[in-house]
């Protein structure tokens, strides 16, 4: 869907610190220009790929952005040097949100008590850089909606990345004035049908579009040999959408992206404008 006439698209989540990206990232880069991906944010989930994310935003400026944050995932490794690293990271222009953080209790990788903690630490460093969040929920609605509203009025913008919980669970986010990343999970006939009539009730201007790459290759992308997920494949990702709104990709295209830089602080005359 790219041309002159096509939005520039927004990928809200990319994890390009991914190893599987170190061999290729120019060229990655490049297709995702030619799919109209103009800006991407590149996702931090733990003290390294803090770091990589902002050494990749400062390599690339005015294209790719970074989050730094700790993933459920990781929870268990939240200590005095992730705190002071993420507080570090939250005074940086080319930092643009805090996370990806929250709560995952379909892997249980970190203790669910160990999770909670780290999440909870997140939300106060949040609350008191006044930075937006870019957070993870899977299978933990119930812990992860009670511990967003406790902190829900000290806070800043807020984004549900990856969205594929229930309509239910859409409603309560969207009550407590959440944006909403949708993935190529939408894209999956098998699992994220349900998806299809969530997105419908997401207003406008609270609506943001990522690949999660190199995870959740959309279904109806071309197979990839490798089945790495890029930031090429987002207009996949638009046609889904649009097709369950009822419009068309071009308008997908300019709302999705007007809202990720509004969310987010980038774009022309942002502070985060390339120099």
């Amino acid at each position: 869907m790219s041309g002159p006439d096509v939005p520039a698209l927004v990928d809200i989540g990319a994890n390009l610190a991914h190893d599987s990206f170190a061999a290729d990232l120019d060229a990655v880069l490049e297709r995702a220009a030619s799919a109209g991906v103009s800006e991407i944010v590149v996702t931090g989930s733990a003290q390294d790929s803090n770091a990589d994310a902002l050494a990749l935003a400062r390599r690339y400026p005015g294209r790719l952005y970074a989050t730094a944050g700790l993933h459920p995932h990781h929870a268990g490794d939240w200590n005095a040097a992730i705190a002071a690293q993420l507080r570090e990271h939250a005074t940086l222009p080319e930092v643009v949100a805090l996370g990806e953080c929250g709560l995952d209790y379909f892997r249980n990788y970190s203790p669910r008590d160990a999770q909670r903690r780290a999440f909870a630490a997140q939300l106060d460093i949040a609350a008191q850089t006044g930075r937006p969040l870019f957070l993870h929920q899977r299978d933990a609605h119930g812990d992860f909606v009670a511990m967003l509203r406790e902190y829900r009025a000290q806070l800043g913008a807020v984004v549900v990345h990856c969205f594929t919980d229930t309509q239910t669970a859409l409603e309560d986010y969207l009550a407590l004035d959440c944006h909403i990343g949708i993935t190529g999970w939408i894209c999956d006939e098998r699992r994220g049908a349900h998806l299809l009539d969530a997105v419908r009730i997401i207003p406008d201007d609270r609506l943001m579009l990522e690949t999660d790459a190199p995870y959740l290759l959309p279904r109806t992308a071309p197979k990839a040999p490798s089945r790495r997920n890029e930031p090429a494949y987002l207009p996949w990702v638009t046609r889904a959408v649009a097709q369950a709104r009822g419009t068309d990709e071009h308008r997908i295209a300019a709302l999705t992206s007007r809202t990720a830089r509004r969310f987010f602080g980038i774009g022309p005359g942002s502070v985060h404008q390339n120099p």
